[in-house]
């Protein structure tokens, strides 16, 4: 199964692609949506069709995306909200289901603790999927996030075939 994993950002979306096989998680590909409007709803756009994009070139299976957790700052929130949506919305019509993780979620999944910073989990992200060379923050948060999902879903399998979950 391929996953498309979101860091969403009014200034930047980071995006990773992971395949979840038996054998393991292999990378894919990786990088960020770079805005470059000023008009806010024109960043918005450039997010949907950058990911229709991605979503036409790696064809992912599904999606995962952080969830919006409360910014000191009320309007920095409100415009991860309206990114995120975006995000949800141009994988959506492409029929892709969505899944949401918690920022604590993602971070123990991968690093073992929910508090972990950023450079913690690029660098257990690296080791995981072997990734060579550079790997921006944005990027490694995303190839994160679709990391849990993965985990989250083996877990889900793993619990229905004991008939402990429907």
């Amino acid at each position: 199964m391929r996953i498309l994993g979101i860091d969403p950002g009014s200034r930047l979306t980071g995006y990773g692609i992971i395949e979840d096989s038996p054998r393991g998680y292999r990378y894919i590909a990786s990088g960020s949506i770079k805005i470059k409007a000023d008009y806010f709803p024109d960043r918005l756009k450039q997010i949907f069709d950058g990911l229709i994009e991605i979503v036409d070139n790696y064809q992912p299976e599904q999606m995962a995306i952080e969830q919006v957790f409360m910014h000191k700052n009320a309007d920095s929130a409100l415009k991860l909200g309206q990114a995120r949506g975006a995000a949800i919305c141009a994988v959506q019509t492409q029929n892709i289901p969505v899944y949401e993780y918690a920022a604590r979620q993602v971070k123990q999944a991968v690093v073992g603790k929910g508090a972990a910073d950023k450079t913690q989990v690029q660098h257990m992200i690296k080791i995981l999927l072997n990734v060579q060379g550079e790997l921006s923050l944005d990027a490694s948060d995303a190839l994160a996030i679709a990391i849990c999902h993965g985990n989250y879903q083996q877990t889900a399998i793993m619990l229905a075939k004991q008939g402990m979950i429907r």
